[in-house]
């Protein structure tokens, strides 16, 4: 999934014209998720026994293909990263206040509000809901924010962030919001059991491993062959493998609940109202906000979707450990991905149209 190098900033990049340099593959990436969402609920609905046969093996919760195909993912996009310009991105307070503020203060309140506004009177799935707010972006992000040509190394340094404080902030936020607010409301209460190791060990596996084989990758690379072998012929050879693997896991996950989400189809409709408002409020929220604090393109998409997404391997992990794996909750946690996936995809092309109304400060970091 490799956009070519951008033209200079005076000639902005548009929805069309990025489209243009796409191979066949990732122009109708749109298409090919919708495919592998329809394929994977058919599987889950069509074959016994499979999804018990995907969630018996589990890493951290999550069945062991579908976090092969996570790992396979991410892998691609973490080695275009270019490393040695991160220090940049960490000295940049109008970009990390924000996205801090975003992820991890409106987001979990946002979804709490829309959980309770939406899902009064079905607890097991508000209570999914509520999980997913909590669960900040680190994995599928990465793959929107490169298609809408966000800032790569900010996108790394942002997930990196979000990954502390998911270890240090999980459980805490996990026991306020599902029974300290809601006492302090009068509203009824959930008990979340599960261990900051739990938490810890989820983001090892799915940003440790693959940031650390991205980031091994080049350094041996350019260490070995240059940088301009390593982004002209070494990443347009791995870069497929990231389409891959998202498509691979987006298979899996549906075929894991697939008989679930076409058995209840009304409340798959209920659990979508409340995650489609968050996901549009929270992309919009973040977009303006970037623009009136003077960011530019790349920094203010990476925010944006960095800020909408979520870790949705997380979320079904712990529901699934704490509620069990038929549960409300679990359903909620893989109802997120049906809706985040092709709402993400429509507001990667949103984006990009809204390219034009931010000044071109500095051009995007895509190789």
């Amino acid at each position: 999934m490799i956009i070519p190098a951008p033209t200079p900033v005076t000639a902005l990049v548009t929805e069309g014209n990025v489209a243009g340099r796409l191979s066949f593959v990732d122009r109708y990436l749109a298409l090919w998720i919708l495919a592998a969402m329809a394929a994977g609920l058919g599987l889950g609905r069509l074959v016994p026994g499979l999804g018990g046969a995907l969630a018996e093996v589990t890493v951290t919760g999550v069945s062991l293909p579908i976090a092969l195909g996570l790992l396979v993912m991410m892998y691609p996009v973490l080695a275009k990263v270019r490393y040695d310009r991160l220090g940049t991105v960490t000295r940049d307070r109008r970009l990390l206040v924000p996205s801090l503020l975003l992820n991890w203060v409106v987001g979990p309140a946002l979804m709490f509000a829309l959980a309770w506004l939406f899902l009064p009177d079905l607890p097991a799935y508000r209570t999914g809901l509520i999980i997913v707010g909590l669960a900040r972006c680190i994995a599928m992000v990465i793959i929107w924010n490169d298609l809408a040509c966000g800032h790569r190394e900010a996108a790394a340094v942002l997930v990196a962030l979000n990954s502390v404080f998911q270890v240090i902030a999980f459980a805490a936020l996990g026991w306020f919001y599902l029974s300290v607010l809601p006492g302090w409301l009068g509203l009824a209460r959930t008990d979340l059991d599960v261990s900051t190791w739990q938490i810890a060990r989820s983001v090892l596996i799915f940003l440790g491993i693959p940031l650390a084989a991205g980031y091994l990758t080049r350094r041996i690379g350019e260490r070995t062959k240059g940088r301009t072998w390593y982004e002209s012929r070494l990443l347009p050879r791995i870069g497929p493998f990231a389409l891959y693997g998202l498509l691979f896991t987006i298979v899996l996950l549906f075929a894991l609940q697939g008989d679930a989400i076409t058995s209840s189809p009304l409340d798959v409709a209920r659990i979508a109202v409340p995650l489609l408002v968050y996901f549009a409020v929270m992309w919009a929220g973040s977009m303006s906000l970037a623009r009136a604090i003077g960011l530019d393109y790349p920094r203010a998409t990476t925010l944006a979707f960095t800020a909408a997404g979520n870790n949705f391997e997380l979320a079904i992990a712990v529901a699934i450990a704490t509620f069990g794996a038929s549960s409300g909750q679990a359903l909620a946690g893989v109802v997120g991905p049906l809706i985040e996936v092709p709402a993400l995809i429509a507001l990667v092309h949103v984006a990009l149209r809204t390219r034009r109304h931010f000044t071109a400060q500095e051009a995007p970091t895509h190789a």
